[in-house]
């Protein structure tokens, strides 16, 4: 029997996919994976499921109805398992087709368990003082072409004691979705074994077939590929990943400054104590956009939605005076009286229209359109879906309110800030912007920029070698570009991927929506946006991926722009993401037909790109030996997806600045289920702290880089 192994990304993807599998990797006997207990979820309760769907249509269909979902599927031994944020009842909607869920990674009230946690840690220490198997082959007859097979990937490392093989194979037989490829290796010590790889297509177009990384005894020192057709790769030596490691941390180098997850109220009052207690070497940026702040306007149902209502919103924020405004119908008990509406003392009254005999005939579409007409400037109302012609109910006073939990958080519209680090901060040395938090329930990724800062501020007065840095590089740091949606995803809904500006129109403005509002701010720049055309971005308001009204419509990305147009010795820029694990650059996405990506960086920077990658991908490994797999290192649309209108593309592009995207929260492997594991976006603080002490360490590395391209460039 042939079994199918491949994967094929939908080229209408505007979604983030996310798998992890596990992988028979040597020829010794592994041990029986440990059983896993079985997942379960509430109705109505929301969690992150690694879920092994039913086959490539059902993968599709949720592609198609713009499920919540994180990174790229990888598929292995004909299953396909994906990262999906699920309600009970879609879960088991999942399950009765066919579906298994596997792990619940994160659930809903995670976020602010995780958060409080962390605060009670910092705060006690403050109180201590411190801060496979081979694939079966297919008959071939004589007549059958031999395809010819080609490593294009083949690298090994060792990481947690245990040695890993990944390798990419290409196949000339292309248009065959039946080839199976299947790598043998030897180690160092004798030992051997193989392992199946996956076919990968992207946007209808063969790529390469793949796999995870492999366990394997020891280093192994030859890799071979055959395909069900009969092809046979020439031998290949898998190299050292990734071969690079910074200059050892002189004694008493200060780092891990950070405590707890940091809301942006925390971010705000760091920023102000690291400009007070390092005068001379930062300045504090105030961004040129407000955003909207923590804030919505005000709603009410007014009726039963599951039985007859309309929707009343205020026009203005419910801070701005609307909590609390109540909205009630009223029936005059005469006939003969017409719809009528009034507000007075912050309520307002519908009184419906009668008959002769004095029954209301008023229906939800005519309380609409009066609210609508008589009061335009103070209130919008529609009818809720399925409510369309239904006789209206009187309804006894409800008070609008705009939903918002977090009582501490500022309402007014919010002043981005960065952080400018460095000895000359007069634009004449070279310039590096690190910036976070784009997506707001990414928590961990803000920890990593500001562990960044504080390490080239504290050390600056200790170590001759951070010293030198500030001399050379001007340092830009954005710890929050989304601070509206970070409060929401702290106080409200910790799955919230978006802003909190509210572009929906009609019935998508049902408050049972709150928690799909937004725009995908990584989604909302100019270059190879989804208003040109390209893949990974949508227009609808409800989807993940959202990309705004228009290219640069939202505040928060238009201040990432200004800030690099305004300070034009940036020369390089590290997005920092959550979560999986990636390394990317530019380009970042592609056409659907043809898969025609935005253009392919020159020789030289291609090799500037990769070059700087495995020295910054070793940065990150020092600190607890966590590999970016070279799999994921590399363009965003070879190794993960299609982004359109991202920032980084707009930076590269438009501006001609090195931009890379880090994924931090990289997958783990466990020796007891023989699995890689994701870890989420709220990991328990302790894996969020260790995000933030290996990934800043490469954004230090980063800085090293740029100091090498200029001192080049000078030579």
């Amino acid at each position: 029997m042939i079994v199918r192994r491949r994967w094929t990304a939908a080229a209408t993807t505007a979604i983030l996919i996310s798998a992890v599998l596990s992988h028979p990797g040597s020829g010794a006997a592994a041990p029986a994976p440990a059983p896993r207990p079985a997942v379960t979820l509430a109705g109505d309760e929301t969690a992150l499921v690694r879920v092994q769907l039913r086959d490539q249509a059902q993968l599709d269909q949720l592609v198609a109805r713009g499920a919540d979902l994180a990174n790229r599927p990888r598929s292995a031994d004909g299953r396909i398992l994906a990262d999906l944020v699920l309600t009970g009842a879609q879960l088991a909607e999942l399950t009765a087709q066919g579906a298994t869920a596997v792990q619940v990674v994160q659930r809903a009230g995670d976020g602010a368990r995780h958060f409080a946690e962390s605060v009670r840690a910092a705060q006690a220490r403050t109180a201590a003082g411190l801060c496979a198997p081979a694939a079966g082959q297919r008959t071939t007859s004589a007549a059958t072409a031999v395809d010819t097979l080609q490593f294009l990937q083949a690298y090994w490392w060792t990481t947690g004691g245990r040695t890993f093989v990944q390798t990419q194979v290409a196949t000339t037989a292309t248009d065959d979705p039946d080839v199976e490829i299947t790598v043998s290796w030897r180690a160092a010590d004798g030992a051997t074994g193989s392992f199946p790889l996956t076919r990968f297509e992207d946007s209808g177009e063969y790529q390469y077939h793949y796999t995870l990384p492999v366990p394997v005894p020891s280093r192994p020192v030859q890799v071979t590929a055959t395909s069900s057709l009969g092809g046979v790769s020439r031998p290949v030596t898998p190299a050292l990943w990734p071969n690079a490691a910074p200059p050892p941390l002189p004694e008493g180098y200060q780092k891990d400054f950070i405590d707890a997850y940091l809301t942006p109220v925390d971010i705000q009052a760091r920023i102000k104590r690291l400009a007070r207690q390092y005068r001379g070497l930062v300045d504090v940026i105030d961004l040129p956009y407000k955003t909207q702040g923590y804030r919505r306007t005000a709603t009410a149902y007014l009726g039963d939605p599951a039985a007859a209502a309309v929707v009343v919103e205020s026009v203005r924020f419910g801070d701005q005076g609307m909590n609390g405004v109540q909205v009630r119908t009223v029936d005059p008990g005469r006939g003969n009286r017409p719809l009528t509406a009034t507000y007075r003392d912050r309520v307002l009254t519908v009184s419906l229209a009668t008959d002769r005999s004095g029954a209301v005939v008023s229906t939800t579409d005519d309380v609409a359109a009066v609210i609508n007409a008589r009061f335009p400037n103070r209130f919008r109302a529609f009818v809720e879906d399925g409510s369309a012609g239904l006789p209206m109910p009187v309804v006894a006073p409800v008070r609008l309110d705009d939903g918002l939990e977090g009582t501490e958080v500022p309402t007014k519209p919010w002043t981005v800030q960065a952080l400018r680090i460095g000895k000359h901060r007069d634009g004449s040395r070279i310039g590096v912007l690190a910036y976070s938090q784009e997506h707001a329930r990414e928590w961990a990724t803000p920890l990593v920029t500001l562990e960044f800062a504080e390490r080239m501020l504290a050390n600056s007065r200790t170590d001759p070698a951070t010293r030198e840095l500030l001399e050379q590089v001007d340092i830009f740091v954005i710890p929050t570009v989304n601070p509206d949606g970070a409060n929401y995803s702290f106080h409200d809904f910790n799955f919230q991927r978006k802003n909190l500006v509210n572009h929906c129109t009609g019935t998508s403005r049902d408050p049972r929506n709150r928690d799909a509002w937004g725009v995908d701010l990584n989604r909302n720049y100019t270059v190879g946006s989804y208003f040109d055309g390209y893949v990974g971005g949508s227009g609808n308001c409800l989807s993940g991926t959202y990309a705004g009204s228009g290219e640069l419509s939202e505040a928060e990305s238009r201040n990432v722009i200004a800030l690099a147009r305004e300070h034009r010795n940036i020369r390089f820029a590290m997005n920092v993401h959550s979560y999986g694990g990636y390394f990317m650059w530019p380009p970042g996405a592609y056409k659907a037909d043809g898969r025609v990506t935005l253009p392919r960086p020159s020789i030289d920077e291609s090799k500037l790109f990769l070059d700087s990658a495995r020295r910054i991908v070793g940065a990150i490994a020092q600190e607890r030996g966590t590999v970016t797999w070279p799999s994921q290192t590399g363009p965003v649309a070879d190794v993960l997806y299609s982004a359109a209108g991202n920032s980084a593309d707009e930076l590269y592009y438009e501006l001609g600045i090195f931009a890379w995207d880090f994924e931090v929260g990289n997958d783990r492997w466990n020796d007891e289920t023989g699995q890689w594991e994701g870890v989420g976006f709220q990991p328990p603080f302790e894996e969020a702290h260790a995000e933030s002490q290996e990934y800043a360490g490469g954004l230090v590395e980063m800085v090293r880089v740029a100091r090498d391209y200029a001192a080049a460039q000078e030579g």
